[in-house]
């Protein structure tokens, strides 16, 4: 079953609830680009593909998108695709194109970057090999037919190849549960894992490798990624497991040399501080941690797969114009 995330109809911009999921597939309707801010905020919509293009047709609701823009990029500050997709629906509309069309077309690119990026990446997935994925990376997250780390498990599943999935439950926010849910849709076996238990699995040796998405990428090769991220490409160094990040050329940010660069969201502790704790528990809940480059083992795009940045880069720049 596809699932359809994001869809602009008749002059509104539905969102698929995933607060709501994976007990209610409700849509949450936007007409306003305040409405479309709040839901990202809210994390009605989550990943940083699926946070662009959720943006990028907010501007399709502005009558005024160069003031609007502010509105929607204060939203959440880490993933840099959402300000990727408000500067590239500026840019489309100061050259004379509608700011849907825009939006359309930025929807279009991240369709095909994610589906190359799968095609990609599948070529590192072997018959029954076990892998292990931390917060969620697929359609969801994306908005589009193939997500980015889960896409490649997908296209991999797709072209018959036997696996098995350990899902990172991903506190505070359960991104797990999600991830669970989309791989159930599809039929991929796969385990639910608590967060702490990722290195146990590796140590027993039932881990092949380890694939996780990316919300920015620094000029060095340093990433930020859901919190937790960071001890998962340890425990993979520690262990000698592979370690990949799937990610569209859109995640990059080539302007800022560092992770030390990035800004990490700090939310609210009471999606940490659950009922088991006693009343005035207080809590520290930064969203996104930062993944040295050492520990990545490559980086996949919709390029093909790189160890080192400049490779991205400089298949980036030789793409015609």
């Amino acid at each position: 079953m596809e699932i359809k995330a994001i869809e602009f109809r008749d002059g509104r911009l539905a969102l698929l609830d995933q607060t709501l999921l994976p007990h209610k597939t409700e849509y949450l309707e936007c007409k306003t680009v305040s409405e479309v801010a709040d839901a990202i905020r809210d994390m009605k919509v989550r990943g940083a593909p699926a946070i662009g293009i959720t943006a990028a047709y907010g501007l399709a609701l502005s009558e005024k998108p160069e003031d609007d823009a502010n509105i929607l990029l204060e939203a959440r500050p880490t993933a840099v695709d959402l300000k990727n997709a408000v500067d590239f629906v500026l840019s489309k509309n100061l050259d004379g194109m509608d700011t849907l069309d825009a939006a359309k077309e930025w929807h279009n690119m991240i369709e095909e970057k994610c589906k190359k990026i799968a095609e990609n990446g599948a070529t590192l997935v072997k018959d029954g090999m076990k892998i292990l994925t931390h917060c969620n990376t697929g359609s969801l997250a994306t908005g589009v037919s193939y997500g980015t780390a889960l896409g490649v498990i997908k296209k991999a599943w797709e072209e018959n190849e036997r696996i098995f999935v350990f899902v990172d439950e991903t506190r505070p926010r359960f991104q797990g549960a999600l991830t669970s849910w989309e791989l159930r849709q599809l039929g991929i076996a796969h385990d639910v894992i608590v967060d702490s238990a990722a290195g146990q699995f590796m140590k027993r040796g039932e881990v092949d490798f380890a694939i996780v998405g990316a919300d920015r990428i620094a000029a060095n090769g340093d990433f930020a990624n859901k919190i937790g991220t960071y001890q998962v490409a340890v425990l993979a160094k520690e262990n000698n497991v592979p370690f990949y990040v799937a990610a569209p050329f859109s995640s990059f940010d080539l302007g800022i040399k560092s992770g030390d660069e990035i800004k990490i969201e700090e939310r609210n502790e009471k999606e940490v501080v659950l009922d088991v704790y006693p009343e005035g528990t207080r809590a520290r809940n930064p969203a996104f941690d930062v993944t040295p480059s050492r520990y990545v083992t490559a980086f996949i795009t919709e390029f093909g797969i790189h160890k080192k940045i400049k490779e991205v880069e400089e298949a980036w720049k030789s793409i015609p114009v």
